[in-house]
């Protein structure tokens, strides 16, 4: 069978905002227990169990804009590959698309939600971590505050302290997810002889995909979350080999239950809402064009 076409680009925009915005939401408080278990200062220090939806202003104002240029960058780079280096055959009645496909349009989707998660993120890491009595918006504010003596350019910095390790994160995570899921989807078209996007199959095969990258890509998200809570920016190198030698490896782990819980939930929260979403949005689409076509 062959793979349904990719989503216009509005559709794609709209779904994609508001599966963010859902996964982001309910699973807050595991991104939360995530984040300081990370903590260089510690489990109870950075907060324990206590205010776990410290930082969720950051969240409301990233989540929808984020997700957003992801599914839109990441379906229209696929289109766009796909018309210029069509997927092959693999039986008479059946074409798959390269992995290659899934792995650039995922990159390049991550790295342009990553123009709006950074900063939203390293804001609302401090807060979840306890830092400025836990707001957002103070952490936010202490930024901002700073300008009076760095200026423009090191108040972007600080805005966007992290970029880097946050694309190596992303990057590796998002080339582990999109094909798995691609491809189980695709899997489970054949098997059941149909063209379709299943709705359950989607949010199951999310939540497998998104629960083996998130445990491979766990030590990256350590570094991540360190090098954004630092009081002063460190480069991720030294962050690492300060975490190597004063504890080991074992810290490049803290986490990962709730890390890979938190994903293989919201990778069925987030694949599963935005396939009902692109669903949703088509068959309405259709159903006006078939309006306009009959006046």
């Amino acid at each position: 069978m062959s793979e349904p076409p990719p989503p216009p680009f509005n559709t794609a925009l709209l779904s994609g905002a508001l599966a963010g915005t859902t996964v982001d939401l309910l699973l807050f408080p595991l991104d939360t227990l995530k984040t300081r278990l990370q903590s260089p200062t510690g489990f109870f220090s950075s907060g324990g169990f206590r205010g776990i939806y410290r930082g969720i202003g950051s969240c409301l104002v990233g989540s929808a804009p984020g997700a957003a240029f992801f599914f839109s960058t990441y379906e229209h780079t696929k289109s766009f590959l796909s018309h210029n280096f069509p997927p092959l055959p693999t039986s008479p009645n059946q074409t798959t698309t390269p992995a290659y496909h899934h792995m650039l349009s995922a990159s390049l989707g991550e790295i342009a939600a990553c123009a709006v998660r950074v900063p939203t993120e390293v804001v609302k890491q401090r807060a979840q971590a306890g830092h400025h009595n836990g707001s957002s918006a103070q952490a936010f504010r202490h930024i901002i505050a700073q300008y009076s003596t760095i200026g423009l350019p090191g108040v972007w910095k600080e805005l966007y302290r992290g970029w880097t390790i946050t694309i190596i994160r992303e990057v590796p995570f998002t080339v582990l997810q999109f094909p798995l899921w691609e491809g189980l989807k695709s899997w489970g078209r054949a098997r059941k002889q149909r063209t379709g996007r299943g709705l359950f199959e989607s949010a199951l095969y999310g939540s497998v995909a998104g629960g083996f990258a998130a445990a491979v890509t766990t030590p990256l998200d350590v570094l991540k979350t360190r090098v954004m809570l630092s009081t002063e920016k460190q480069s991720m190198f030294k962050v690492m080999t300060d975490i190597l030698r004063e504890n080991g490896i074992r810290p490049f782990f803290a986490g990962i239950g709730p890390r890979v819980m938190w994903i293989s939930i919201g990778g069925a929260i987030f694949l599963g809402s935005y396939q009902w979403a692109v669903n949703t949005l088509s068959v309405g689409g259709e159903k006006k064009r078939g309006k306009e076509s009959v006046l």
